[in-house]
């Protein structure tokens, strides 16, 4: 089958080693490597955005297009017939086109503002595009070399498993390459050359030789062809053992639930992700395990049978992935990542389905052929991931676009109050879309909706935007001294960050009293907290503001006493400075504060820190 393999993989370059096909990969490379460079020069020419970074729809596709697609043509050329390999490579780079324009187009400016950086495209999108293309090769390139729209699955795995090893082979030889270059400039910067420094540092010369480094590490990969087989049959052997550990772990998890419950799995936030990524391993161990399911290359008979165990366990793992996944949606609505994570789970339950119909199938088919259903799963799993991804990062399932649809929904049906609502997600985190949303929302005839709308308007970033919605929901727990007492009617509704108070978020956190500190006839507030005092004064509006604050010194040694109990017990008063303040002539610049007070001291028990203007 190999030999029928390469045989087919010839076209007119002719074989791996001809000096046509050098160049043409060589070609590949060095092109690759001047359009990147004249992309990336694009976003820094002199300090300025030229086109066509300029225009962010054209620049994201433009960049993947010029990093993905000649890869696609290193990896097809002198194995793909010449017409196959251009028609494949302008139907990837349509593809890419598609959804790095939609990433691009629904995507908004938000917090880093028109023309301060280079357009961006949204993650994990690239990601997922360059797995939709690696699929789609590993797809077309058996087909050809076949002659025939579905391959026999030994080629299906033979040229995917092989080009996998390649890619990490030419991406670890590139990066060994780089590794020597810094290590040679350093030597000749130790007697004084900086040539080969300077060169390095230079893109018009790192960013081509990047490129043509990995097209000639291609090109080798692929010469010593019967070199990289080895290591991959040794690669497939040393993780295929590895699934007896994730089976048993798998089994022991699943068994172990009906005692422990779920709530624990629930409780960790990322139940979905968790159990798939463990069908995901259990998934790549069988087949590393089953391989091209020749008769000659059958594994042991201890993984034959782990491989059928594996197999009906993916089902449940992937049932409780949709139950966690169910359940946060329930909760609390749509997100980008759940609808990605559906997406992840429903590719789950394609391949779960299969190799269990696979596993079991012996139960009522006598004689069939070990895992034989597992082929066609595999393929036809491979088109629904790329249907999928195409669906995800398009217009036709935009995970913002329905996740902004669907927390609208909640918030205007009563699902969420006002107040737990995430307008940073619609203002930073959901495109264009949600800025849409965003600014219906500050036109809603809910007051507070309208309110918080604006507030998120007009924050510079997500975090600000989430911090200031957390501020304006937080009450804060402040107990009173002597018991009983009440604080002034404005102060706990002032801001929280002008009172010092935000700390303060169960009870016993603080202790408050209300004293005239300074003697001149106006009551402060001042909040105890572990090791501190801070005093609260009101302002010409009538706003309360923090003026200063007290920290309790070390006490040689000592352990400091808890302030609040220091309050509670009445031990707490003004006391002269023992020591005068520093001035510059101007103002009062700076308190003094001793190495190590002595708590015995009655003027120590709380020493003075720097009293600070109110906040604005």
């Amino acid at each position: 089958m190999t030999d029928a393999i390469e045989a087919t993989g010839r076209n007119s370059l002719g074989r791996t080693g001809s000096p046509l096909l050098v160049a043409a990969r060589l070609a590949i490379g060095l092109l690759q490597g001047g359009a990147l460079w004249w992309l990336y020069r694009s976003t820094r020419d002199g300090g300025a955005m030229t086109w066509p970074a300029t225009q962010p729809e054209l620049f994201g596709p433009l960049a993947m297009i010029l990093v993905m697609v000649p890869v696609l043509m290193l990896a097809g050329v002198g194995r793909m017939r010449w017409p196959v390999l251009l028609g494949w490579a302008v139907a990837a780079t349509a593809f890419l086109a598609l959804v790095g324009w939609h990433g691009v187009a629904s995507q908004t400016t938000g917090e880093y503002g028109p023309g301060r950086y280079p357009p961006f495209l949204p993650w994990p999108m690239p990601l997922f595009a360059a797995t939709a293309l690696f699929i789609g090769h590993h797809l077309v390139l058996p087909a050809d070399m076949e002659r025939r729209w579905i391959a026999a699955f030994p080629t299906y795995f033979d040229t995917a498993w092989k080009a996998g090893v390649q890619l990490v082979l030419s991406i670890g030889f590139t990066g060994a390459f780089w590794l020597l270059l810094f290590l040679g400039s350093a030597l000749f910067n130790v007697i004084g050359l900086h040539f080969l420094g300077d060169l390095i540092a230079k893109d018009w010369f790192s960013i081509p030789v990047t490129t043509v480094v990995f097209s000639v590490a291609v090109h080798l990969t692929d010469v010593r062809d019967g070199l990289i087989r080895g290591v991959r049959s040794v690669v497939l052997m040393l993780l295929s053992w590895l699934l007896l550990l994730m089976t048993v772990l798998a089994a022991g998890f699943l068994a172990a639930l009906p005692f422990t419950g779920l709530e624990g799995l629930w409780e960790t936030g990322s139940a979905t992700a968790l159990v798939l990524s463990a069908a995901a391993a259990l998934i790549i161990l069988i087949n590393t395990a089953y391989q091209d399911g020749r008769a000659d290359n059958l594994p042991p008979a201890i993984l034959r049978a782990t491989v059928r165990v594996a197999a009906v366990l993916l089902t449940p793992l992937v049932v409780i992935a949709f139950w966690g996944l169910a359940l946060r949606i329930g909760q609390h609505g749509l997100t980008p990542d759940r609808i990605i994570a559906f997406a992840c789970a429903l590719i789950g339950a394609a391949y779960a389905g299969g190799y269990g119909f696979a596993a079991l199938q012996p139960f009522w088919r006598k004689g069939a052929a070990w895992m034989h259903p597992l082929e066609k799963t595999n393929v036809w799993t491979a088109v629904l991931e790329i249907a999928v991804i195409l669906a995800l990062f398009s217009p036709i399932a935009d995970p913002a676009r329905l996740s902004v649809a669907d927390q609208v929904a909640r918030l205007e049906r009563g699902a969420v109050t006002p107040d737990k609502f995430d307008y940073a997600f619609l203002r930073f985190e959901s495109g264009k879309g949600g800025e849409a949303a965003l600014a219906r929302l500050t036109r809603s005839r809910t007051p507070e909706v309208a309110r918080r709308a604006k507030d998120a308007q007009a924050a510079d970033n997500r975090w600000e935007a989430r911090q200031a919605a957390r501020e304006a929901a937080f009450v804060p727990v402040v107990g009173v001294w002597p018991a009983g007492g009440a604080l002034p009617p404005r102060f706990l509704g002032s801001d929280p960050r002008d009172n010092d108070i935000f700390a303060c978020r169960k009870t016993g956190d603080c202790v408050a009293t209300v004293r005239d500190w300074n003697g001149d006839g106006v009551a402060e507030v001042l909040i105890a907290r572990r090791m501190n005092l801070s005093v609260h004064q009101q302002q010409a509006d009538g706003r309360w503001a923090k003026v200063g604050d007290y920290w309790l010194g070390a006490c040689r040694g000592r352990p400091s006493p808890d302030v609040r109990e220091e309050l509670k017990a009445g031990r707490l008063s003004p006391s002269p400075a023992r020591w005068p303040d520093l001035a510059t002539g101007s103002r009062a610049a700076a308190r003094f504060r001793e190495e190590e007070p002595d708590c015995d001291a009655a003027a120590a028990a709380i020493q003075p820190a720097p009293v600070s203007a109110p906040s604005r």
